[in-house]
C-alpha cells in the first residue's frame, strides 16, 4: 500500500512519535514505546506506517531498532499549506488594520468629547 505524508500525520499518536524523534534524534523502538500508554506494538506499527511514509528511518545494531527521524517530506504538507498561509496571513493583516482604525477612531471621538 502507498502511504503519504498526510496519512502520517492525521494521526495524533504519529505525530506524538514524530515529535519525539524531532527532540532526541535518535531512540531505540521500546524507548518510543515507553513515552506512550498505546502498547508497544501499536506503537511499531506506527513506526512502520511512518518509515513507509520517509518521515523515519530505522536501523538495526545489534539486537536493538533504532529510529531516526527525516522531516524533509514534511516539506510536501507545508507546500500544501501555503496558500492558506497567505490567505490567512492577508486576512490577520486586514483585521489588524481595521482594529487600528477602530483603535483611532474612538481616540479621536474621545478627545472631542472632552
Amino acid at each position: 500500500m502507498r502511504r503519504d505524508v498526510f496519512q502520517a500525520i492525521a494521526d495524533p499518536n504519529r505525530r506524538a512519535i514524530i515529535g519525539l524523534l524531532a527532540k532526541r534524534k535518535k531512540m531505540n523502538v521500546n524507548g518510543v514505546a515507553e513515552c506512550f500508554t498505546i502498547s508497544r506494538p501499536a506503537v511499531s506499527k506506527h513506526i512502520k506506517i511512518l518509515a513507509e511514509c520517509g518521515l523515519v528511518v530505522t536501523s538495526q545494531e545489534g539486537r536493538e531498532k533504532y529510529c531516526e527521524v527525516t522531516l524533509e517530506p514534511l516539506g510536501e504538507v507545508s507546500g500544501w499549506l501555503e496558500p492558506y498561509r497567505k490567505f490567512w496571513t492577508h486576512t490577520f493583516d486586514a483585521l489588524d488594520e481595521y482594529l487600528k482604525e477602530i483603535q483611532e477612531r474612538e481616540k479621536s471621538d474621545a478627545v472631542k468629547r472632552r
